[in-house]
Parts: C-alpha cells; sequence; structure tokens
C-alpha cells in the first residue's frame, strides 16, 4: 500500500469543508429528534444552512484562492491563508445570522459562531506560525459531538492521530502544528459553546457537562501530546518513557475518571500505537516507540 497516496486520501477526505458534510448531517439528524419524533422541517433547514456556510461556501472560496495564487489545494504557504481565512469568517458569521434569522436550533447557531471565533483565532496564530487547519477543523465538530452523544460522539477522536499522521508525512505541518491545532480545537469549542449559552442566554437541553466534555477531550488528546512531546525531547529509552507515561495516565484515567472516559483513552492510545507502526520509519511517532 502506497503510505503516501493513503495518506494524502485521509488529508483531501478531512479538509475542514469536506469532514464537515458527514459530521454537521450527524449533528443536523441528531438536533432534528424532538420529544421522540423527527422533525423533517428542521432537518432540511438545519442541513442546508450548515451545507452552505459550513462547507460549500469556505470550499469554494478554498478552490478559487488556491487556483488564483497557483498554489495547491491545501494553500501550504503561510502568508497566503490570510484571506480565504477571512473569508470563511465571513461565511460562518452570515451562517450565524441566518440561523437567527431562522430562529434555528440554538446548538447548530452557537456552534457556527465557534466556527468563526476560532478561525479568527487560527488566523491571529497563523500570523506567526502555521497552525493545521486540519486537526483544528476536525475537532471542532468532534467536540459537538461529545457535547451532544458524550462517549459515542468522543469515539470520533480516532479520527485525530490518523489526521495528525498524514498531515505530517505529507510534510505539510510539523507534528507540533498538528498536534496543537486539534487540542485549540477541542478546548475553544465546549469552552466557547458553555461560554456563548451563557452570555447570549440561548439554552441548549441535552448537551454533556463541560467537565465531562473535557474529561473525553483529555483521554483523546493525552496519548498524541506523550507521543509528541517525547518525539521532540532529547531524552534516552524514550519507548520506555512512553511505556511508564501510559501505565501511568491509564491508572489514572481508570481510578479516577468514569468506565467510559478511561475506555475513550484507551481507544486512542490503540489507535496511535497502531497508526505509528503502520507509518514505519517515516513518522517520527514511530521512532519514539522503537527507540533504546
Amino acid at each position: 500500500m502506497n503510505k503516501h497516496k493513503l495518506a494524502d486520501t485521509i488529508s483531501t477526505v478531512t479538509n475542514p469543508p469536506i469532514i464537515t458534510i458527514p459530521l454537521f448531517l450527524i449533528i443536523c439528524i441528531i438536533l432534528s429528534f424532538e420529544n421522540g419524533a423527527f422533525d423533517w422541517t428542521k432537518f432540511i433547514v438545519l442541513e442546508m444552512i450548515s451545507l452552505v456556510f459550513a462547507s460549500v461556501l469556505p470550499m469554494a472560496i478554498i478552490i478559487y484562492w488556491a487556483k488564483r495564487i497557483n498554489t495547491d489545494k491545501d494553500i501550504s504557504n503561510r502568508e497566503d491563508r490570510f484571506t480565504p481565512l477571512v473569508i470563511g469568517i465571513v461565511s460562518y458569521f452570515i451562517g450565524v445570522v441566518v440561523c437567527l434569522i431562522l430562529h434555528a436550533d440554538n446548538f447548530l447557531t452557537l456552534l457556527l459562531l465557534c466556527y468563526a471565533v476560532n478561525t479568527g483565532v487560527v488566523l491571529v496564530i497563523t500570523s506567526k506560525w502555521k497552525i493545521s487547519v486540519h486537526t483544528t477543523g476536525i475537532s471542532g465538530p468532534i467536540a459537538a459531538l461529545i457535547l451532544l452523544l458524550g462517549p459515542f460522539g468522543a469515539v470520533f477522536g480516532i479520527i485525530y492521530p490518523i489526521v495528525i499522521w498524514s498531515r505530517v508525512l505529507l510534510k505539510k505541518h510539523t507534528l507540533s502544528q498538528a498536534i496543537c491545532g486539534g487540542v485549540q480545537g477541542f478546548f475553544l469549542t465546549v469552552l466557547e459553546m458553555y461560554l456563548y449559552m451563557y452570555i447570549f442566554s440561548m439554552p441548549i437541553n441535552g448537551m454533556i457537562s463541560l467537565e465531562m466534555s473535557i474529561l473525553y477531550i483529555l483521554a483523546i488528546i493525552m496519548t498524541p501530546v506523550v507521543l509528541g512531546v517525547l518525539s521532540y525531547g532529547d531524552i534516552g529509552s524514550k519507548n520506555k518513557v512512553f511505556v511508564l507515561s501510559e501505565i501511568v495516565l491509564l491508572v489514572m484515567f481508570y481510578v479516577l475518571m468514569p468506565l467510559d472516559v478511561f475506555l475513550i483513552f484507551v481507544l486512542i492510545t490503540l489507535t496511535s500505537v497502531l497508526i505509528s507502526y503502520f507509518a514505519g520509519d517515516e513518522f517520527v511517532w514511530f521512532r519514539v516507540l522503537n527507540s533504546s
């Protein structure tokens, strides 16, 4: 199997405007259930808003801008990303306004507001450092699914280490840029959702608690972060340090966390280790796991 071709396919599929299509579809389906019945009218309205303002318009902007400046589909040059990011922010804000006009579901309204603000944060960071838009882009809707579905939403976190590998292998980002994009997106989204819900007095029923959502996020990011730190750290026997660190984390998650959070941690750890061994020596996590 051509690993570079697979990584490129993963990178394409998880491009933020593309990955939002299936993930927002799931979100819209969940939001359209009321009192045990499915509201087709509500679903169509929510799906059309999310499809147009979170996917189609941002995707069209990226394609147009990439062709205009004659660059690749990822717009790899950091300085070339400002215009599409700004227009993307405008698109998300328009989506928020449309939601307010149509009195759409509060969850989708605030989620699009999170998208606009988080993209603004990415824009500021991009002026100095090329943080990964891919991992930021997947972490937002996954965080939303965690808020709605708890552990079932957190299962989608397996995408995170896979996208890290694809972006690093393709040399689109450094390991730290790929890891930090996801960490930022996960935490900002859940914190902002609760903050905006309070500030704008827009109640949302059925969300899990802020504390539980943070625990799920920690379960998702801990092993990738540990592998990332060891990838940069100048220490001997990195594999032994990794095993010891994971044993400590495993015990902590098992003793201190709910069982489903522990299971999510185990799932993401296994995914991270498996993707490392699949990647082989081209990926720095593999070298961490096999160092002497």
